[in-house]
């Protein structure tokens, strides 16, 4: 009886895990599986949950999608090659950030993203975000907690804010991922641990007239102390992180 337990236990896992793997958009495992995309992205899939990332923004083919500072357009391939030749993607490097990347020299990037002709950079204002058309989603990753700090500006929020729901269409998303700092901290960690407190983006970006209507927990670290900086070795790549789903309302 028991091994009978155990047969049928192993075979619900199975079959579990087999419809979760179907229920997966092809075109999310084909943007996953994209040849373009760098050795170095895909070493840090086993961490950043791509097929989940992108379920869970709702990117589909056809969309137009805002990475807000991309970084190393890591999910920036991902959009471009999810919404395909009739979608289109904008990496959206902003001038609040020229001094600091200056100190470290690092370029900013022009025109349109290598192997990547329907992924286009822009460097504007980050607190105007000027794009050509509405998008259907806007996407941040682990950046938010920055626009605090004093090398941003800092940036105005609620007018950042007001600017991401001015260029979505009605109905359309943002997305904001960022490192969790303790509760109640409010934005006290966001220069030091490079965290902020999940509860603040929730008011901030909600009281730009965003619903709140998600969250998706697959990074969610419960054995992460939220007192270390997220680059130090101990926790790097493996910080509780935070990701909430905004809707613009339909009218």
């Amino acid at each position: 009886m028991r091994h009978s337990v155990i047969a049928a236990a192993s075979l619900a896992l199975l079959i579990g895990a087999g419809a979760a793997h179907a229920a997966m958009p092809g075109y999310i495992t084909a943007a996953i599986a994209d040849k373009n995309r760098p050795a170095e992205d895909t070493a840090r899939d086993a961490d950043r949950k791509p097929a989940e990332m992108l379920k869970f923004a709702g990117a589909k083919p056809g969309d137009v999608v805002v990475d807000l500072i991309p970084g190393k357009n890591y999910f920036s391939r991902l959009f471009a090659a999810a919404v395909g030749p009739n979608g289109h993607v904008y990496s959206f490097e902003p001038t609040e950030f020229d001094a600091e990347f200056a100190k470290f020299h690092i370029p900013v990037p022009t025109g349109t993203l290598p192997n990547y002709p329907n992924d286009t950079f822009i460097h504007a204002s980050i607190a105007k975000l000027p794009i050509p058309q509405q998008a259907d989603v806007i996407w941040t990753s682990q950046n938010y907690h920055d626009l605090h700090d004093s090398f941003a500006g800092p940036v105005d929020l609620p007018t950042f804010n007001k600017a991401v729901y001015d260029a979505l269409k009605p109905g359309g998303i943002f997305i904001v991922l960022d490192h969790a700092a303790l509760p109640g901290s409010g934005i006290s960690a966001t220069d030091t641990l490079h965290r902020i407190d999940p509860a603040v983006v929730k008011k901030e970006v909600t009281a730009a007239g965003f619903k709140f209507v998600g969250e998706s927990k697959v990074l969610r670290n419960p054995a992460d102390p939220h007192t270390a900086l997220v680059f130090d070795k101990s926790i790097r790549g493996h910080t509780d992180q935070f990701i909430y789903k905004f809707q613009k309302p339909r009218k």
